[in-house]
């Protein structure tokens, strides 16, 4: 038997994460939560998910551009740097659109930027290509 892939989604709105987890678990998925950038990074080194799902406004208003860098770029997170990161906002401009002239903006921006409400088919399709790519 197959060792269900994880998926830790850090989201500061517990109404998302609740509505999340069914969907993700109904698909096979193990679900960890975190409802801060901090107690995301520490679940990561804890579980080492397969896939992260990660908001930007949380504590503060761009504190998963904070998460996702430091996963990506941070020594200290180097072992984690191949973990995918799909990006859910209610922002609609990606990383890139909104700060166009950003010289860094590479060091925020995720795998993958959707926005909520979530094109759940679309959210689905791009949350199982990426944890395969991980197999």
């Amino acid at each position: 038997m197959h060792k269900a892939k994880q998926v830790l989604v850090i989201d500061d709105d517990g109404d998302f994460r609740e509505s999340i987890r069914p969907l993700l678990e109904n698909r096979g998925y193990l679900v960890i939560e975190a409802s801060s950038g901090k107690e995301g990074l520490r679940k990561l080194i804890e579980f080492k998910p397969d896939v992260i799902v990660l908001d930007i406004m949380m504590e503060c208003l761009e504190e998963g551009y904070g998460v996702n860098q430091a996963i990506k770029f941070k020594e200290a997170f180097a072992e984690y740097r191949s973990i995918p990161i799909i990006m859910v906002s209610s922002i609609h401009e990606t990383p890139r659109e909104r700060y166009p002239r950003a010289g860094e903006v590479d060091m925020i921006e995720p795998d993958c930027y959707l926005t909520k409400p979530l094109d759940l088919p679309r959210f689905l399709e791009v949350l199982d290509r990426l944890s395969k790519a991980r197999a």
